[in-house]
């Protein structure tokens, strides 16, 4: 899923780091025989990642080896994570590790009784490195099953400086002052926003941006496990904000046509690409490695970002998305597997994957100076301030029928709002009627 993929400069200097940090007695094994306490095992390892993303993992994996003598194995899962681990399950082959990369399917996992609970080191390792929001979400009933290794900030609106300069705008506060800017930024002859509505999931994230600030976290942890009515509302609220931009032909590229028609890395294409058609793309961090490795801009200076502002009365929001690293029972090689999380826990482990970039650590001991630039160093540090005021993505929290299948759900929901959004209260009927049937089943 592209909300998931970023690709950044790659440097080897993090892994020379997380060797040396590693071999002082920071890392997984504490079994006789030293450093190479593992040689001759295998952890298989399945993930999402593909292309730079599973090349950076897999120095991350390289310097555990490294440290344990362990070898691994990574299996390139595609999006369908839980079919093929499922399968793999029922074949007799299932791998030692998945990273997972929805809550929804990380407690999927453990009600179906796939998951070993975490090592007491690897909990240990959570409770003073992580806010306790992590652990969390990595938990299910009160047992702590994940562990949250990549992070995604999706709480970040993308913009070319140029743009905003020949406008005269400032990066705004507040949403109705991005609107505002927006507005001006047409007048200057460039669209405001580059919206991928082709792609269902960016916006239920722009929905949960705008809902959390303006409904507050208590509200949007309800709705999130549909204690809350989607008819409640404060959705149809937060869906009348949200249908302000969505029906400003002035301020999407191509109207609403064009934005229906937009994938997500046709957005960024909008933006920062040769033929630039918007001023603005709202996604997350992600949204850099675009920018930086399709189309050449430096980040920073060519491409920038302000945090989603403020809507209404409420404080800037949070939202988050990541991967979990969980541990299954019918793995063949179980100490390797928890020495693995063990490793992952580490900001020395950590470190291997920021300094190559594309990466964002939720591990509140991870040197921000590990990071490849400012800009990552920026929305690194927003993330791990924001401690437990961070939430995760709502729609991957849900399941998968409602909040993660292409053309179902509240994926094609927000899409047929984007095409036409005159009737929130409407919309939102439809949207509990989904959920519904998908928390039902």
């Amino acid at each position: 899923m592209m909300r998931r993929r970023t690709t950044l400069l790659t440097s080897c200097t993090a892994l020379a780091l997380a060797l040396g940090a590693t071999a002082c007695g920071g890392g997984p094994v504490t079994a006789a025989g030293g450093d190479k306490a593992l040689s001759g095992q295998t952890v298989t390892v399945a993930g999402v990642w593909s292309g730079t993303e599973q090349r950076n993992f897999q120095k991350v994996l390289d310097a555990f080896t490294e440290k344990t003598g362990a070898k691994t194995q990574f299996v390139s899962t595609g999006d369908n994570v839980s079919t093929v681990v499922g399968s793999k399950i029922e074949g007799g082959n299932a791998p030692d590790v998945v990273m997972v990369p929805q809550v929804g399917v990380l407690q999927q996992f453990a009600k179906q009784g796939w998951l070993k609970p975490l090592s007491p080191k690897t909990r240990q390792a959570v409770d003073a490195n992580y806010a306790s929001v992590w652990k969390d979400y990595g938990s299910v009933d009160g047992t702590l099953y994940g562990l949250y290794f990549k992070a995604a900030h999706k709480s970040t609106v993308w913009y070319s400086p140029d743009a905003l300069a020949q406008a005269g705008v400032e990066p705004p506060k507040t949403y109705d002052e991005m609107l505002e800017a927006g507005r001006t930024v047409s007048d200057s002859g460039l669209a405001a926003f580059s919206v991928a509505g082709q792609d269902g999931w960016t916006l239920t994230d722009w929905f949960e941006n705008i809902y959390l600030s303006q409904a507050g976290p208590e509200k949007y942890d309800a709705l999130a496990a549909h204690e809350l009515k989607w008819t409640d509302a404060s959705v149809v609220e937060a869906l009348t904000t949200l249908g302000k931009l969505f029906k400003d032909k002035q301020l999407i590229a191509g109207g609403q046509k064009g934005a229906l028609n937009t994938d997500f890395p046709g957005s960024v294409e909008k933006v920062f690409g040769p033929k630039p058609e918007a001023g603005m793309v709202y996604e997350g961090d992600f949204v850099a490695g675009v920018a930086k490795d399709q189309f050449g801009k430096s980040i920073g200076e060519e491409a920038d970002f302000f945090p989603f502002p403020a809507v209404g009365d409420g404080k800037a929001p949070v939202v988050s998305g990541g991967d979990a690293a969980v541990v299954l029972k019918d793995g063949r090689n179980q100490k390797a597997a928890q020495a693995l999380l063990e490793y992952l826990a580490t900001p020395e482990a950590a470190a291997v994957w920021a300094e190559a970039g594309g990466f964002l650590s939720p591990n509140r001991k991870l040197d921000l100076a590990s990071y490849g630039d400012d800009v990552t160093r920026a929305t690194a540090e927003s993330l791990v301030k924001a401690g437990d005021s961070v939430r995760f993505d709502m729609s991957d929290q849900a399941p998968a029928a409602f909040g993660g299948t292409k053309g179902a759900g509240e994926w094609k929901l927000l899409q047929d709002f984007l095409r036409d959004p005159s009737d929130p209260k409407a919309t939102a009927a439809k949207l509990e009627a989904a959920a519904a049937k998908a928390y039902r089943g």
